[in-house]
């Protein structure tokens, strides 16, 4: 008996299927994990089921709620893990995303933000533990950096306002901190 007749069955079998595969069997080993809660502001560091690291953090100037598309300014919910490490003029360092992953790709497509194309480009990314495609309408760029130019208003602003575009910001001297526990595959749960 086959209970997956069509294509949006088929799809939602394939998640199952990736959801049930432990997800340290997905990531490169790290010993740490990145916890943000996005009501509270704030980034923990995770080691062995404890907090050893927190760290006030500015958001999406979007508000509550998930990512859903490119320029709504909203941070997204769920888990993703780290796929670039880069430095930055603009932000001091930046921790790349796999924004969207799995479960953005495939509410993206039933909704019809995306094509079948890049749904199956995001689920090879996730696959391969690589940067899904940026340039969709779920939009693209998700990581956690500092403020760059470091300037007394713009520590005041970052201390006051979620002023990202959606990403998760923290001061330029923490970002470098962050550089001992984050590397690539390092997981990074992100809630309401």
């Amino acid at each position: 008996m086959n209970y997956f007749k069509n294509e949006s069955d088929q799809i939602l079998r394939f998640i199952i299927f990736f959801l049930l595969i432990p997800l340290t069997n997905l990531i490169s080993a790290s010993e740490f994990e990145v916890h943000v809660n996005k009501g509270a502001n704030s980034l923990s560091v995770i080691q062995n089921s404890k907090i050893i690291k927190e760290y006030s953090i500015s958001i999406g100037r979007g508000g509550i709620g998930d990512k859903r598309m490119v320029g709504d300014k909203k941070t997204p919910v769920g888990t993703y893990y780290v796929t670039r490490l880069k430095n930055s003029d603009k932000f001091h360092y930046f921790f790349g995303l796999n924004y969207p992953n799995l479960k953005d790709g495939f509410y993206g497509y039933k909704r019809k933000l995306i094509t079948r194309d890049q749904f199956n480009s995001i689920k090879r990314a996730s696959l391969n533990k690589i940067t899904p495609p940026q340039n969709t309408k779920l939009g693209g760029a998700i990581g956690i950096h500092g403020i760059g130019k470091q300037t007394k208003q713009k520590l005041l602003i970052h201390k006051n306002i979620n002023w990202t575009e959606g990403c998760i910001a923290v001061e330029n001297h923490e970002v470098r901190e962050l550089k001992k526990f984050i590397k690539l595959g390092t997981l990074v749960k992100i809630i309401e």
